[in-house]
This record gives structure tokens, C-alpha cells and sequence, in this order.
């Protein structure tokens, strides 16, 4: 089955939550956000360290704007387990703001990438470190070494920029892709999910988008909307050497007018999502959220000593926490069920979760029919 044929969560009649989904069902629905991918898939056999196989990429969300250096985005991050190595969340959090785009790779990538993010943003203004500050590359990460030849940190700097090139605001490619390619779930095959959620207008009319790079879990604990099915899948296609500790990174985008603080209180909501999947943040997770509004954007350069910014009230705040768990629930149910068999180092092999076998469970559960 190709990743283009394997269905998402709604495609089989499984509806995550109560609250209407964007038109695309993707961190994309929120106007201006662009997701690209950039997928390296190399060699086979066994691992020869530094040459492959290789089995990773690299994802770049835009988020909003073309040049966020000159027209910043209020962002905030939170951290629900800290074994990760990301680079950029302590000044994003200290001013708020995000200033450039979002990349996800793999753990050894993350300092590659984050100097393709500064070249980008260095070619996009030449005032960077000559008339004005330095720049805060965002770059967040998973280990995909359980099929990938972790150590070749193979992502370089041309497919950083080519992500970035093919990013669009279409639905997003999901599953064994980009920073996903080489990523695992409850033991299963894992990687990109999306999913959004569109407030009614008498709620606002706002928009809440998410994406997952997921890449945790053990078997026995997934749990898809409130049924056991890694109980009921314990046994199948199970690897020899269980998959312990992971990590999840979970993208949080929205059109809603924010501030830093109010997003913030929106990322920590990302943690009840990951819950109803099975999650309980092990030891060795590594479990981040990174929040950021189109709504409300800094000039780099201010026209005026006081600046004045519309933000909602804090009584209006319910509606969008309950839309991001339900996206981060079902974006990550996405990245499971888009995800194909993948093949990797020394034969390695993370099989797809078998959607016949799916159905059949909901169906027992009696959260699907016939």
C-alpha cells in the first residue's frame, strides 16, 4: 500500500473530537502556514555508521509570513519532558516571538539544520549582524536511529532549502516523510501528522492547526480514540527489541489574536492531546510544543515607541484549548495510519499499523459500524 493510498483517521469513520476540522484537516488551514518536506531515503543492509542506510529528512513549517525576521510572530514553547536537544525555544520563550521558520529533523541533524536556517534567514536580510542582531534559528528534533544511520547526519543544508522551496498551504504529506521518515510509534511505523480545528463564528471563527513529528510509545499503550488497540495489536509484527522511551515534537498554529503568555497556556492544553493517545512521558522522552499566532506580528524595525495589539480576553480561551486537544489527538492518530512499512538499518523494520485490523477493533468496541 502507498503512503498516497493509506487512509487518515476520518477516511475510515474514525471522528477524533466534537469541534468541525478546516477544510484540509491540516496545520495549513490556518491562513499563510506552509509545511515542506524534504524525504532521503538511501542504501539498505547493514549499518556501515557515517554512510547508511539512510532512512530521515527533514520538515520546515513557514509560519505565516515570508521574512518572520522582519515581521516576528507572537510563540511561546513547553517543555512536558525535557531528554531533547532542541535549539531556539530559551529566546522564543524570554521575548515571545518567533523569528524564523520551524524546522524538525533528527537528533544528531539538529545543529546542521539550524545553521541552514541562519544561511536562509542570513540571504533573506543582509542587516543580520551588520546594522541590527543576530538571529534565532527554531529547530526541534527525534531520534530516528532505530532505522536511520543517525550518525551520517545526513540532512545538509540543501535539503534544508528544499523543504523549505516545496512547502506549501495544501494538505500536508504525512507519515514515513521528511523529519518522519525514519520515526516509530507504538512500535509501529510513525512520523508527520496533521490536523486543525474551526471554532464555530460565534466562538470567533479561529482556526487551530497542529503538527506532530511522533516518535514514542510502546505497544500495549496506544489508545485511538478511547479504545485499546495496543492491546489488541500487542502480538502483531512485533520487533524483537521493543521500542522504549521516544519523543514527540507537536507544532500548535493558530489566526487567533494571542499573547505569548495565552500561547503558552495553549501548548501546555498539546499535553492532554498526547495523553488520550497512550503517552505518560517516560523517562527518556523527549515531549515539546511550540505555539505561535499569525495574528499579531513585530516589526523588526517599529515605527512607533508604543505599539498596541488586539488579544482576546482570557474567558475566551476554553474553546481553543479543547480544539488543540482534539487536533494533537488526531494528528498524531494521522501520522500512524498515513505511515507506511519502512525497511531500515541492519533490517530493521517498523511495520505500518494495519488499517483491516483497525477497523475490526473499533468496530468491536462499537465506535465503528459496519
Amino acid at each position: 500500500m502507498s503512503a498516497l493510498s493509506r487512509p487518515r483517521a476520518r477516511d475510515i469513520g474514525i471522528v477524533i473530537g466534537q469541534i468541525s476540522t478546516g477544510p484540509n484537516n491540516s496545520i495549513t488551514d490556518v491562513p499563510g502556514v506552509k509545511v515542506g518536506h524534504c524525504t532521503l531515503i538511501k542504501g539498505e543492509g547493514k549499518l556501515v555508521p557515517g554512510k547508511g542506510p539512510v532512512r530521515t529528512g527533514v520538515t520546515v513549517i513557514i509560519p505565516g509570513v515570508d521574512n518572520p525576521f522582519k515581521l516576528k510572530l507572537r510563540a511561546a514553547s513547553y517543555v512536558i519532558n525535557g531528554f531533547g536537544k532542541p535549539i531556539g525555544l530559551m529566546q522564543l520563550n524570554e521575548l515571545g516571538q518567533l523569528e524564523t521558520p520551524i524546522a524538525l529533523t533528527n537528533t544528531l541533524n539538529v545543529g546542521i539544520v539550524a545553521d541552514a536556517i541562519i544561511e536562509y534567514m542570513l540571504n533573506l536580510n543582509p542587516d543580520i549582524g551588520v546594522t541590527t542582531g543576530t538571529v534565532n534559528p527554531v529547530v526541534l528534533e527525534c531520534n530516528d536511529s532505530y532505522l536511520n544511520d543517525i550518525r551520517g547526519r545526513h540532512v545538509r543544508h540543501e535539503h534544508v532549502f528544499e523543504a523549505i522551496k516545496s512547502a506549501h498551504g495544501d494538505l500536508v504529506e504525512e507519515g514515513a516523510v521528511g523529519a518522519g521518515t525514519g520515526m516509530s510509534a507504538f512500535e509501529f511505523k510513525g512520523g508527520i501528522g496533521t490536523a486543525s480545528r474551526k471554532l464555530p463564528n460565534k466562538m470567533g471563527g479561529f482556526t487551530i492547526g497542529a503538527l506532530v513529528l511522533s516518535n514514542f510509545g510502546r505497544r500495549e499503550d496506544l489508545v485511538i480514540n478511547g479504545v485499546p488497540v495496543g492491546l489488541e495489536l500487542r502480538d502483531y509484527m512485533r520487533s524483537k527489541q521493543p521500542q522504549s522511551g521516544g519523543s514527540i515534537v507537536m507544532i500548535i498554529a493558530t489566526d487567533a489574536p494571542l499573547t505569548s503568555r495565552q500561547l503558552l497556556r495553549l501548548a501546555k492544553r498539546a499535553t492532554h492531546g498526547l495523553a488520550r493517545t497512550g503517552s505518560y512521558s517516560s523517562h527518556g522522552s523527549g515531549d515539546f510544543v511550540v505555539a505561535f499566532t499569525t495574528a499579531n506580528k513585530i516589526p523588526h524595525y517599529p515605527e512607533e515607541r508604543v505599539v498596541e495589539e488586539e488579544f482576546l480576553h482570557e474567558t475566551q480561551l476554553s474553546p481553543l484549548f479543547k480544539a488543540v486537544v482534539e487536533a494533537v489527538e488526531e494528528a498524531i492518530v494521522n501520522s500512524l495510519l498515513r505511515a507506511v512499512t519502512v525497511v531500515g538499518r541492519d533490517n530493521h523494520v517498523r511495520y505500518a499499523i494495519p488499517i483491516d485490523k483497525l477497523v475490526d477493533i473499533m468496530v468491536k468496541y462499537g465506535r465503528l459500524r459496519r
